[in-house]
């Protein structure tokens, strides 16, 4: 199309190569580093003063982007919205010419073809992306200036959408911490629940499953495994029985909680649910149920097992010299109390957990399928396969 020009990324971009060096300057600046950069998002969490690090950095200006050379394909990229200093992680982006309108610019470096040339990296103990390589990325560009601007402005609009409701899920967030750590230790009651919490031992809780099956070497076993910080569970693959060495797999049901012996210390347990009933289980996995179903309810249970005081429980259940080494000790843990209230209030407590857990899933859907739509209106203005009538904006 017309309206399009063939470039070399080169061409438009340059690297600021201004320096700063803390050590021999009594002034004090605002310091980013790979950290900061919220994976993404285009945006900040936090910075440190330069005095604080002593090595030499880059500087930036209002205007600047910044994008991750180190561990590219962590996607780290930043508009700058003041002047300040960066660290050696980071490069500084400028438009190279007056043609290139840097809003324009910093939602090129967003695109997945850009993306994948900073994959072509340097480096062999941390990836790092090759500048020589990218200046020769060659890509399309819209001519006008006008137009450019106009494009970075919608897409500025979709920015704004997608950090307003990153904003709702912090709040939702933050509002799930309180009641975890309120509801789950009796804190604070929920209307109409009245009455002292009582000690258990795990023991009197808790019962071990396992369910053996008829080995069968031509049978396709879905595997599951449980992930860390209380992730919950996810299919890890799926192997005919002739291709599994170890034939010590057991069947795990919906309603069983998982204890990772080997991760538990890192929150590597979660309760069963129905998509991943009838999948099967290492014996590196304890599989427990409530010996009482009308005593523990194992739904309040999972919610339980994400509170600070469990980490302990299973911390102090645990041996060994090192954390990534240390093994649980079940027997142990089972000697181990947690706090109950009635089973009716538990099950009102996992209830308005569950509520807030599923409305935090739908603002990080929306935020999902808002970041889909952005990829959309990227690729067809960025390319020109559609234009935008400045005259309306």
């Amino acid at each position: 199309m017309n309206n399009l020009k063939k470039v070399e990324f080169g061409e438009i971009a340059e690297l600021r190569k201004e320096k700063f060096n803390p050590e021999t300057s009594n002034v004090s600046k605002p310091c980013l580093e790979l950290e900061h950069f919220e994976q993404g998002m285009g945006k900040i969490n936090g910075f440190v003063s330069s005095s604080e690090q002593k090595s030499i950095k880059n500087v930036f200006y209002k205007g600047d982007i910044l994008f991750g050379k180190l561990r590219p394909y962590l996607r780290k990229y930043w508009l700058a919205v003041f002047d300040g200093v960066c660290s050696s992680e980071v490069w500084v982006l400028k438009p190279k010419t007056k043609e290139i309108s840097a809003d324009y610019l910093f939602n090129l470096v967003q695109t997945n073809g850009f993306i994948q040339a900073t994959n072509v990296s340097s480096g062999s103990k941390m990836p790092r992306a090759d500048w020589d390589y990218i200046i020769n990325y060659p890509l399309s560009i819209v001519k006008s200036l006008p137009e450019q601007r106009a494009i970075a402005h919608v897409l500025g609009l979709m920015d704004a959408a997608i950090n307003k409701n990153n904003q709702l899920i912090a709040q939702k967030e933050l509002q799930k911490k309180w009641l975890m750590q309120n509801l789950l230790t009796g804190e604070k009651r929920l209307k109409g629940f009245y009455g002292e919490w009582k000690g258990y031992s795990y023991e009197k809780l808790l019962k071990v499953v396992k369910r053996n099956f008829n080995w069968d070497e031509n049978e396709l076993y879905k595997l599951i495994s449980v992930r860390r910080r209380s992730g919950g569970i996810f299919f890890r693959e799926a192997l005919y029985g002739y291709q599994i060495l170890v034939k010590t797999l057991r069947t795990a049901n919906e309603g069983d909680f998982l204890f990772s012996k080997m991760q538990i210390l890192h929150g590597a347990s979660a309760l069963v649910t129905k998509e991943f009933d009838g999948a099967k289980i290492s014996g590196s996995y304890i599989a427990v149920v409530a010996k009482d179903k009308k005593q523990l309810n194992m739904e309040f249970f999972q919610w339980y097992s994400q509170v600070p005081y469990f980490y302990h429980q299973t911390y102090i259940s645990s041996y060994g010299v090192h954390i990534e080494k240390m093994t649980f000790d079940f027997e142990t843990f089972l000697q181990l109390e947690m706090k109950l209230p009635t089973y009716h209030e538990q099950t009102a407590i996992a209830k308005v957990l569950q509520v807030a857990d599923n409305e935090l899933q739908l603002l990080k859907a929306k935020t999902e399928k808002l970041r889909e739509q952005k990829k959309g209106m990227m690729q067809i203005l960025l390319t020109g396969k559609k234009r935008l009538n400045i005259k309306t904006l």
